[in-house]
């Protein structure tokens, strides 16, 4: 499956996606991951987002499209992939959809986790990251028993500073003016699905699942369109969609010949209408005669 991820922050696509990834074994793609492991990799693309970074700019996102066709061509993602956090604005959804477009993997779907603002808020107040194996608690939905410590691993946890009400305020913001049209931008595309994100994790993961497989099963039944074949001999060339003709075409062209042999047909009777014109034209010599004897009478 091809799964895009919506939802504002805190309403749990990070945690979900990593579900999704395990279960249908594809590649959760974060492109806050790809562009630090391109940056750690020191790739050229890693070095011009580096770069921008460095100078406070945001990296392009024509940078960051081409870090993701490259993570596409990895042969983990044949047989789909999870987005999450990107595309965050229509723009971005747009380029996107030209890309898998290009390499013939478009959206099969965007699933939008719906949460209500105030359990957003409180999820991001509350959040807690273990430093050491990065497993997230929450003080209020679900605190560590160890209070600042990991139940996990024993780890420290860690409260972001920017996991405070203002900036959380200005982030939610920032969702709702650039990121939420996203929603309706699916919705015309006949792709969007909503589930509701308030229940416990694995509730809400068992709703997903089920959207998912649902989805999946449609797509088995839709038709695929023809790819056709690099030419044999020559040099090669780019494979392209074929649509195939339709009964109705095929029809059509069958009936031309009736309607070219029906004009042949009719050709003889304009030949006909020829010689009657010319039978005029041998009776015109007889009334000259007549006229010319007549003349000597009146003398």
């Amino acid at each position: 499956m091809r799964i895009v991820l919506l939802g504002a922050p805190g309403s749990g696509k990070g945690t979900q996606a990593k579900l999704l990834s395990r279960q249908f074994n594809i590649p959760q793609i974060s492109t806050g991951d790809l562009l630090r492991a391109a940056v750690l990799a020191d790739t050229q693309l890693g070095r011009l987002a580096k770069a921008a970074m460095d100078a406070g700019q945001l990296v392009s996102d024509e940078i960051v499209l081409a870090m993701i066709r490259d993570r596409l061509s990895h042969s983990d993602a044949a047989n789909g992939f999870i987005f999450d956090g990107f595309p965050r604005n229509i723009p971005q959804a747009q380029a996107l959809d030209a890309l898998l477009a290009r390499i013939q993997k478009p959206l099969q779907l965007a699933l939008f986790i719906d949460v209500e603002l105030d359990i957003l808020i409180q999820r991001l107040t509350g959040r807690r990251t273990c430093e050491s194996c990065g497993q997230m608690f929450n003080i209020y939905t679900s605190p560590s028993r160890l209070e600042d410590r990991c139940d996990r691993c024993g780890g420290h946890l860690r409260h972001r500073a920017d996991d405070n009400e203002e900036t959380i305020g200005n982030r939610l913001r920032v969702y709702e003016a650039q990121t939420a049209p996203l929603i309706d931008y699916y919705r015309e595309q006949s792709i969007l699905r909503t589930v509701q994100g308030i229940a416990e994790i694995e509730q809400v993961s068992a709703a997903i699942m089920k959207v998912v497989k649902d989805t999946a099963a449609r797509e088995i039944g839709k038709p695929q369109p023809a790819v056709e074949q690099p030419k044999q001999g020559g040099k090669e060339q780019p494979a392209r969609v074929v649509v195939k003709a339709a009964a109705s075409s095929t029809e059509a062209r069958k009936a031309a010949p009736k309607k070219k042999a029906a004009v042949k047909k009719a050709a003889p009777k304009k030949k006909a209408a020829v010689k009657k014109k010319a039978a005029v034209k041998k009776a015109a010599p007889k009334k000259k005669a007549a006229v010319k004897k007549a003349a000597p009478k009146r003398r």
